[in-house]
């Protein structure tokens, strides 16, 4: 049987604008997307907060939580990009790379081909090392961390008492 390679999506990544706060907030507005992340839709207040901390990530660092378009139709498909990890729990003092999704987007490629391309601007600022903290559950972003050449280095028990993997990746 013959192997078929569907090829991955274009994607478009920008620094979040004042605008993404309320496209983030509309494309997480859905318990299937926090599912892993508290569980609860947060707060548009909390993504205006998230959006300019990017923001500054991007002025400071040269990198950040970038916002991931579809370069189709100009829709917000969600976020992908790294940030310095912002807990004192975990792999605190490392860069994390992360993404989320609206819904509508998962299954086909855009996580994979969006950390690709966020991992590309993590490297030219000269970051050589980053870690991604995944759910023990979320198959999905675990799928992630494997195309994109992770490796599960340890098991940490979050403060909610749920299990996470941090993955490890050499660029």
């Amino acid at each position: 049987m013959k192997s078929v390679h569907t090829p991955l999506p274009s994607v478009e990544l920008r620094v979040p604008t004042d605008d993404d706060a309320r496209h983030w907030h509309r494309a997480f507005n859905d318990p299937d997307v926090m599912e892993f992340h508290g569980g609860a839709p947060a707060e548009l207040s909390e993504y205006d907060e998230l959006t300019a901390r990017q923001r500054r990530h991007h002025a400071e660092l040269g990198f950040c939580l970038f916002t991931l378009v579809d370069p189709a139709d100009g829709g917000v498909i969600g976020f992908t990009g790294a940030q310095p990890w912002p807990h004192d729990w975990g792999p605190a003092g490392e860069i994390e790379i992360g993404w989320r999704l609206g819904r509508a987007y998962w299954g086909k490629g855009y996580a994979t081909t969006a950390a690709q391309a966020a991992l590309e601007s993590v490297r030219a600022s000269g970051v050589r090392h980053v870690v991604a903290m995944v759910d023990a559950r979320n198959e999905r972003s675990l799928a992630v961390t494997r195309r994109l050449g992770m490796r599960r280095a340890e098991t940490v028990i979050t403060p909610k008492g749920r299990t996470a993997y941090c993955h490890r990746l050499h660029m």
